[in-house]
């Protein structure tokens, strides 16, 4: 996956919303791409980016020079870019460690959003390095789960995931967008925030708050 001036232009719009204003956006054009139950484990940042991704499960690797789980989508990620780890095997192996997350935050990596367990999550925080979650585990995955692919697509919740798709995710929680869909999802939460500070400035300059979120506000969201 190559960075591009639009991708990176849709990455610094995307930084400046939230995850709410996301799911707003995908919840008025009927998309899905919410994940729930993924929460923020280390540091209190929000990342948004470019997604890269990795399977992880039972079976042989792919053939070459054996690595550790996640490497290869460190070496090949960009500054900013968001790792995402599909470890659904039901094996309590971690997706995700500590050497791994300070490996990627010096390499400019905004963060790691698994749907698996993660470990060495105090090392992560002492980083500050972003990890979102299904839970924690001390397990390690040496020798019990392997990096099945790299940049195929991967099941995060119910949402599928590709290689250059974006992602969200805060003290909220996570979304996804489909790189198809991206400018179309940014557009309408650019116009969701602007109307949401309109009512803010409102609320401050003595509005009641039942006539600020009257009519229009329950409406907001219908096409």
């Amino acid at each position: 996956m190559r960075a591009d001036s639009a991708a990176d232009t849709f990455t610094a719009r995307l930084k400046n919303l939230d995850c709410c204003a996301v799911s707003d956006a995908l919840d008025k054009l009927h998309l899905t791409g919410v994940v729930l139950g993924l929460p923020q484990l280390s540091s209190s940042r929000r990342i948004a980016g470019r997604v890269l991704t990795i399977k992880l499960g039972f079976g042989e690797p792919p053939p070459g020079v054996p690595r550790h789980i996640g490497t290869t989508a460190i070496v090949n990620a960009h500054p900013g870019d968001i790792i995402v780890v599909e470890q659904r095997s039901g094996s309590p192996a971690a997706s995700w460690g500590g050497i791994l997350a300070l490996g990627a935050k010096l390499r400019g990596i905004a963060g790691v959003i698994a749907e698996g367990p993660v470990r060495d999550i105090d090392e992560a925080r002492h980083h500050d390095f972003p990890v979102f979650g299904r839970g924690l585990t001390p397990i390690t995955a040496r020798g019990r789960i392997v990096e099945l692919a790299n940049n195929q697509p991967v099941k995060i919740g119910d949402v599928e995931v590709k290689a250059g798709d974006y992602a969200i995710a805060d003290g909220s929680g996570v979304a996804f967008i489909a790189s198809e869909n991206i400018e179309g999802v940014l557009v309408t939460a650019e116009e969701i925030v602007a109307r949401e500070s309109a009512m803010a400035r409102a609320l401050y300059e003595g509005k009641p708050i039942t006539e600020v979120m009257g009519a229009s506000y329950e409406n907001m969201l219908r096409s």
